[in-house]
């Protein structure tokens, strides 16, 4: 397996980790059990789970109207839309660049 399929691998993995993290949020507010914070669900989603958090706001209908929550989950899925093709567009050119330095 390559580089790159692992990095998907791993890059699915973690959305799914994220959407659960959402999903047993949501079933704990409803329980009144223990919560995840809103920290912890935005650091998974800018660590690289922001599509997953994203999906679990919209499906599960989780934290749509909490603000500041909303709109720091938007920036940073933004801010992965930005950074995702200007990385596969321009990340091997520095990556060869860096080697050769």
């Amino acid at each position: 397996m390559g580089t790159p399929t692992a990095l998907l691998i791993i890059f699915l993995l973690f959305n799914v980790v994220t959407f659960c993290l959402f999903w047993w949020d949501k079933e704990a507010a409803r329980d009144g059990d223990w919560r995840v914070s809103e920290a912890r669900l935005l650091q998974f989603a800018f660590i690289g789970g922001s599509l997953g958090a994203f999906a679990g706001q919209r499906l599960l209908r989780h934290k749509t109207r909490k603000e500041p929550f909303r709109t720091q989950l938007l920036a940073i899925l933004i801010l992965h839309a930005v950074l995702a093709p200007t990385t596969l567009i321009f990340g091997p050119t520095l990556y060869r660049m860096l080697q050769a330095g």
